[in-house]
């Protein structure tokens, strides 16, 4: 379905976009009932750019996800074989995990293996939507080739975002905000760790090594086409984003900011949907700031960041820092967080930190919307409380973000469900005293208004 312009607003302020995406009516309304708005401000928010529902129009037939202002927030689990570790059955597993725990989307950032089938599989399993890095692709199609990937014809960039939009693709993180101007600035900045997104190196070395502009900048309306064709949604990647402490908010971050909030507009001109990703690692004090600037610059898209980590100091519990930063993010207006699995920095992660990750970024992702008031989410909380004041066990663990892992809890000290407390307090459980002591008042005055009975007379 295409909406169709209104190029201003009177207030002269917004603009509708003739943004394409593939709902059918009946979808609009069942989505709109789901994040409890109206269907008219899901289709006019989507028209504005504000919120994105991204779907291929070759995938198969998957539940729309509503990513944007005034939706639930929601979270991406990234998937994928390395050179290192490439098996497909263990990825599907992972996804499995994902989908089982209540991950929103998934990405597959495969750069192991048939890149092409196990995308395809990928796709055949999820009932999310599935995003790609392209360029990831690109430089495996130049391995063992001489020069490598910084050999790779210009042309090949947009083949493969063309191939990957037919094969039913959803989002695709293209990095083109990585131009010889940000690059000016990035040469001035004193970094620590310098680039460290994958995307963004490689680009950079493509460029140096050809002397020439970034391709998916310098054709970025052929490649705006393609995805128009096939409804595939932009994830604006950050190739400079920081990628330590001492790295975040500087020149080089944001002047890939402002090249990425104009390309947004672009591709909104062509019917494209837009999301933009932001950065990772960001003290605390910083992440509102990084939030309410891309709003600003990116005019209102969703903004979709990658944890962000709040310290540097924790590898093996990166998905507490990341999930730290995203609440915050979250709260602050981010609508999409990538999880941060416990494994970041240190391996690829296997199913088990999949499920950690997940569940990490589904209590921020939650906890942000219990302050940004959104519908449904205070209920979810009041109905767990009540529960807990009820000892009302099988129902606290079916509400519990992590039945399994609550349950394991619970059981494990063989206190069966009738008893009116845990191991931690027992017999000093406060609950259970205010509700001995409500139960006596209520025997009482149960008593009293008991009709008096005669004695029996002598």
């Amino acid at each position: 379905m295409r909406v169709n312009p209104n190029i201003t607003e009177s207030n002269g302020k917004t603009r509708i976009y003739p943004i394409n995406h593939t709902l059918a009516p009946d979808e609009l309304a069942d989505l709109a009932e789901r994040e409890h708005v109206s269907v008219e401000h899901l289709v006019d928010a989507i028209a504005r750019g504000t919120i994105i529902v991204p779907r291929n129009r070759h995938r198969k037939p998957i539940p729309p996800v509503a990513i944007g202002a005034g939706m639930s927030t929601k979270i991406n689990a990234n998937l994928g074989t390395s050179a290192l570790a490439s098996d497909v059955k263990e990825e599907l597993h992972k996804l499995h995990v994902a989908q089982l725990m209540g991950a929103d989307t998934v990405m597959d950032l495969s750069t192991g293996g048939d890149l092409y089938a196990i995308r395809q599989e990928i796709l055949d399993a999820s009932r999310l939507p599935v995003g790609t890095v392209p360029v990831y692709e690109t430089g495996h199609r130049m391995l063992g080739r001489k020069g490598g990937f910084t050999a790779a014809p210009a042309s090949l960039f947009l083949e493969v975002v063309q191939e990957q939009a037919e094969q039913g693709v959803d989002y695709m993180t293209i990095h083109c905000g990585v131009t010889r101007k940000s690059m000016e600035v990035f040469e001035r900045t004193s970094r620590i760790t310098g680039i460290v997104s994958r995307g963004g190196a490689m680009m950079m070395s493509w460029m140096q090594a050809n002397n020439a502009e970034n391709p998916y900048y310098e054709h970025f309306d052929e490649l705006t086409d393609i995805l128009a064709e096939h409804a595939v949604t932009y994830s604006l990647g950050d190739g400079l984003r920081p990628g330590c402490i001492a790295d975040a908010s500087d020149q080089a971050q944001f002047a890939e900011l402002f090249i990425i909030g104009e390309l947004t507009q672009r591709a909104w001109e062509k019917g494209v949907q837009v999301m933009v990703e932001g950065p990772g690692h960001i003290p605390l004090d910083q992440i509102e700031m990084n939030v309410q600037l891309e709003k600003r610059i990116c005019h209102g898209a969703p903004f979709y960041v990658l944890g962000p980590l709040v310290t540097d100091i924790a590898p093996g519990y990166d998905h507490i820092t990341g999930a730290m930063g995203g609440v915050i993010a979250a709260a602050a207006g981010a609508d999409l967080l990538c999880y941060v699995t416990p494994s970041e920095h240190l391996a690829l992660p296997d199913a088990r930190d999949v499920h950690e990750g997940v569940v990490a970024f589904k209590i921020a992702a939650h906890a942000a919307d219990l302050v940004k008031g959104i519908p449904g989410a205070r209920e979810w909380d009041d109905r767990m409380a009540r529960a807990r004041k009820a000892f009302k066990w099988d129902q606290q663990l079916k509400l519990a973000i992590d039945s399994v892992r609550a349950r394991e809890y619970r059981e494990r000290d063989k206190v069966p469900f009738s008893y009116e407390g845990c191991t931690m307090c027992g017999e000093f459980c406060a609950m259970r005293e205010l509700a001995r002591r409500r139960h006596r008042e209520e025997a009482a005055e149960r008593n009293k208004n008991k009709p008096a009975t005669k004695r029996a007379a002598s």
